[in-house]
């Protein structure tokens, strides 16, 4: 560095400084009538900007039960969920994403199975629509079934095949367990938390606590919470503009389309069996989830429909992708 242009430079600001002590004005003003401009649209542009809180409504209407959200309580862990939906950006996005691929997926299911719709936003909150979600405590899938309820609801779940991983199965296991707490409780929201909490906790609360249903209950709060994420889940997916969502058709996820094969007998190496049918390895894995080891045993010759996924499938046109839910979308 030069040292005399350094000198120069030094002796400029120290003459700077001594008149801005003199005068009273600050150094930046003396300096740059420019940098104090911009920190005054700085702060008018913050003045504009502000978090909002999205409005309780006055009630919820869940699986055709009505809720009436009046009770200082109710309405307040409605206010939470909501907030948390709203403000947790990234993950509500992907819901709403994943959610043209998997609803239609789940919908029929649920029909089929005579169960109210509302109930695919169980699939939401358990596992934001991610089939390979896991729990730290062991629950997986979509529906984030424990190993032993899987079994018991008729899932196989074992170290070469896990139908927790099966989205049609799994929803369908999903199904009997809800219609089964329904006709102990009566209650959808009762249903709701006793599949967060087990039927044999909800039950011995309604019973202790002498209430009939469990938004009436004194819960840890997981579950205390459960019942208004279902709600708030529902609130926002359905009507995402409302709580500042925006998001195009080209954005969603389609559904996957796919070719089945039926097997009767065990596959060796499913890495073969991939290239056989065009695909690869972990294409053939990510479209049967189900598959936990390189090979399938199947020593007791069930059978099972391999997905095979299109090459249209595989490599869509986001431009060409169809809106199961048009409040989903400002195309």
């Amino acid at each position: 560095m030069n040292r005399k242009k350094t000198s120069s430079t030094l002796r400029s600001l120290s003459a700077v400084a001594i008149v801005a002590l003199l005068i009273g004005v600050s150094i930046p003003l003396l300096l740059s009538n420019k940098s104090i401009d911009a920190d005054h649209e700085s702060e008018r542009a913050q003045s504009d900007c502000y978090t909002t809180s999205p409005d309780v409504p006055s009630y919820a209407v869940f699986a055709g039960d009505t809720i009436v959200l009046d009770r200082y309580d109710l309405r307040e862990r409605m206010d939470r969920e909501l907030m948390a939906f709203t403000y947790m950006h990234s993950t509500t996005m992907l819901i709403i994403k994943r959610a043209n691929r998997y609803f239609p997926v789940i919908e029929p299911l649920l029909r089929e199975n005579g169960l109210p719709d509302d109930f695919k936003y169980l699939a939401v909150i358990e596992s934001n629509l991610s089939p390979k979600a896991k729990s730290p405590a062991g629950a997986a899938g979509l529906w984030q079934f424990m190993s032993a309820t899987a079994r018991e609801y008729g899932l196989e779940v074992n170290e070469n095949i896990d139908e927790r991983y099966h989205v049609e199965k799994e929803t369908i296991a999903a199904c009997k367990y809800l219609k089964e707490a329904y006709e102990k409780y009566g209650d959808w929201l009762t249903v709701a938390a006793s599949y967060n909490a087990g039927q044999k906790r909800i039950s011995s609360e309604l019973t202790k606590q002498q209430a009939e249903r469990a938004t009436d209950l004194y819960l840890v709060e997981e579950t205390s919470r459960y019942m208004f994420r279902l709600l708030a889940a529902k609130a926002v997916v359905e009507h995402p503009r409302q709580f500042g969502f925006q998001l195009r058709a080209g954005q969603l996820y389609p559904p996957l389309t796919y070719e089945e094969i039926t097997v009767t007998r065990g596959i060796e190496n499913l890495s073969d069996f991939a290239r056989q049918h065009g695909i690869s390895y972990a294409a053939l894995k990510e479209a049967n989830l189900w598959l936990r080891q390189t090979s399938l045993m199947n020593r007791s010759g069930r059978t099972y429909r391999l997905k095979i996924p299109t090459r249209e499938s595989m490599y869509y046109d986001p431009k060409a992708t169809e809106v199961h839910n048009p409040n989903w979308t400002v195309d």
